[in-house]
């Protein structure tokens, strides 16, 4: 079996399952170039702990966390994707002697990873697992935890994350999702794309260093590090793709990452 790419997916509201754009539709082309993986490890931003866990179920529950204001449609929305004991347990052992807890029943699978797959993978039959992000670690820890799940793309497993480059909600023109992004939202975007063109993760790990841009950028680092689990287990010769790519009311990025083999 070919490697598989791993990839970082810009998500925004859980809205979008229920919709379809042009956002949506390049989603549902990556994974039909991608082709059906064994099954799925997904480091989503809204599955935050103290230590580390994976999801152990056979049958993952769709967990709908977001607000009463959404309309029922969306809390309808079921993504019965099977799970994998069998990958979980592979996770834990990739990650030993780190404790690693195999969840059996706390977890599911939240909006951050079926709002995205219900449009790569509609069906709903590659098994799934997600990876929740320890809360209390900082950013290198989470890149350099990454690395070690690297040889699971040479088992027919897709890694993805999903969050967001810039995700400032406070700062969001909820009126116009078109509009022109700010300035400090588009700068760093493209600081961080820059830094995996030129695949020097540590400049990603390190973004606090862009002052201001990175403090409304990333105001709070769930939606950011996904990202680092994607650089971490990249490898020698990935290349890297953005698509989609583009801001959104002007704080939101909905840029997605792809590093895979070079063709």
């Amino acid at each position: 079996m070919s490697r598989m790419p791993i990839v970082f997916f810009g998500h925004g509201s859980p809205m979008i399952a229920l919709e379809t754009n042009d956002t949506t539709q390049i989603w549902k082309a990556m994974g039909e170039t991608f082709g059906k993986p064994k099954a799925i490890l997904c480091i989503s931003a809204h599955w935050l702990t103290r230590g580390v866990g994976v999801t152990a179920m056979t049958a993952p529950r769709t967990i709908h966390d977001f607000g009463a204001s959404f309309p029922q449609a969306l809390f309808d929305v079921q993504y019965p994707a099977p799970g994998s004991p069998e990958l979980a347990a592979r996770v834990r052992d990739l990650l030993a002697p780190l404790p690693v807890t195999l969840d059996q029943q706390a977890w599911g699978l939240d909006h951050g990873t079926w709002s995205v797959l219900s449009k790569v993978y509609p069906e709903a039959d590659v098994p799934v697992v997600q990876l929740s992000m320890d809360a209390n670690k900082p950013p290198e820890w989470h890149f350099a935890l990454a690395k070690r799940l690297a040889p699971l793309r040479d088992e027919g497993v897709l890694i993805i994350g999903t969050g967001n480059i810039v995700h400032n909600l406070p700062a969001m023109n909820w009126g116009e999702r078109h509009c022109a992004p700010y300035d400090w939202s588009l700068r760093f975007n493209d600081y961080i794309k820059q830094a995996i063109v030129d695949d020097a993760p540590e400049r990603a790990v390190d973004f606090a260093s862009q002052g201001q841009d990175a403090s409304k950028s990333v105001p709070t680092p769930d939606h950011y590090w996904p990202l680092l689990y994607v650089l971490g287990a990249r490898l020698p010769g990935d290349v890297a793709s953005f698509a989609p790519d583009h801001i959104e009311h002007g704080s939101l990025s909905m840029t997605s990452v792809t590093l895979a083999p070079a063709a």
